[in-house]
């Protein structure tokens, strides 16, 4: 250790050396949402080879994760969404073991070779991938180490190191992964327990939009309200004011017309496009029915309407996030409203008809027909107008 020195080339006070690691780390951030998210696991954007090449080896420099790997676990996690086979879902596991230990889950997934083959394609494949990235994987951090000590000093370069190596894996493998499902708020009822942390993508590069990810996941954009801030998103546009990224997917942004008399093919294209948008408008529907009828019975049977405040957050969220116990008490209570039992069933085929990949176009159209045709002569309000409103869609 005697050829390192105690005071580096830069000879910076105690909050240089803070102010530095968040600025090494913010540069780490930007290439694991911009590069390994949002253009290696998902496609949403192209990146020039330069500014690919960068991240690449950036990430080499401070994570040593190796991009298949990455992109292998992440694309294996929605495909396997809160079920046994999901490398780190906290409806699984457990909220601590996830949070805490996210990195080792994430290590975990990365030794299923088999996994990783089937989810890890059109990954980075070149010479620098196979000779020294993905086979000295760790020499990067080694070099970055030693380049923080000899810049910064022993303590203020170790300090530095140390912020780079924990800062991804505690809040994307832990954090992300962890509260992400587990805690925060929803815009769009998926078929998961993703959520939006905080409005404000800032920490983790706007990771924090984490149910407008997989409700859109082939957005380059995460942020879909006017107040939520997608730092990540900032980065790709001034990527693309340099000419090096094109956005090739954003989520889309409802478009509305007159309703058409009849549903058509095109009807049946906007409403796919869209069902996220039609989901929410449907929940809140549920949500509205469901406090209306729960007034309506305070005075005449007030258990009835205990039971139906208790299931109201169960409306919205997808049958399989629900426990037993839960679903036979949403069962027993919808049982009790017809208004309710058909506007829930009916949800339940809206969401199977987007599902039936195997259905021609001609079946799904005449599908949408029958479900809007029931729900305009249902004589329920709430439906009569979510009919009218997928006949207008765009």
């Amino acid at each position: 250790m005697d050829w390192m020195p105690v005071s580096g080339v830069f000879d910076l006070p105690w909050w240089g050396s803070v102010i530095t690691a968040m600025v090494l780390t913010h540069l780490t951030i930007i290439a694991v949402t911009v590069f390994l998210h949002r253009h290696q696991a998902h496609h949403a954007l192209d990146l020039h080879p330069a500014a690919s090449h960068f991240f690449r080896f950036w990430l080499w420099m401070t994570t040593g994760m190796v991009t298949k790997e990455w992109a292998a676990v992440h694309r294996k996690h929605h495909a396997k969404c809160e079920t046994p086979e999901d490398p780190h879902s906290p409806q699984v596991l457990g909220i601590n073991r996830v949070l805490w230990g996210g990195v080792f889950l994430y290590v975990k997934a990365t030794h299923d070779r088999e996994s990783v083959e089937r989810y890890g394609h059109g990954t980075p494949d070149d010479w620098l991938e196979r000779n020294l990235y993905s086979r000295f994987n760790i020499l990067g951090l080694t070099l970055m180490g030693v380049i923080d000590i000899v810049l910064f000093g022993i303590v203020p370069g170790a300090f530095i190191l140390l912020t780079q190596i924990v800062w991804i894996p505690f809040w994307a493998a832990g954090v992300i992964n962890g509260i992400g499902h587990y805690w925060g708020y929803r815009h769009w009822p998926t078929p998961d327990a993703s959520t939006n942390i905080v409005p404000w993508g800032i920490v983790i590069g706007g990771e924090e939009l984490h149910n407008n990810h997989h409700a859109y996941p082939t957005s380059a954009k995460l942020s879909s309200k006017w107040y939520e801030i997608d730092v990540g998103w900032g980065y790709i546009r001034i990527l693309e004011l340099l000419g090096l990224a094109k956005v090739k997917h954003i989520a889309p942004t409802p478009r509305f017309t007159a309703p058409r008399p009849t549903v058509d093919a095109e009807t049946l294209f906007a409403v796919i496009t869209n069902r996220y948008d039609v989901l929410a408008k449907y929940a809140r529907s549920l949500e509205r029915t469901c406090a209306e009828e729960e007034i309506m019975l305070r005075r005449l049977a007030p258990e009835e309407a205990h039971t139906l405040q208790e299931i109201e957050p169960w409306l919205q969220r997808d049958e399989k996030m629900l426990r037993e116990p839960e679903r036979a008490r949403l069962a027993e209570a919808l049982s009790r409203s017809r208004t309710l039992q058909t506007m829930y069933a009916m949800r339940r085929e809206l969401v199977a008809l987007w599902g039936r990949s195997a259905a021609s176009r001609e079946q799904l159209v005449k599908q949408l027909q029958d479900w809007c045709r029931r729900a305009e002569t249902s004589d329920i309000r709430p439906l009569i107008e979510l009919s009218h409103r997928l006949r207008s869609y765009a």
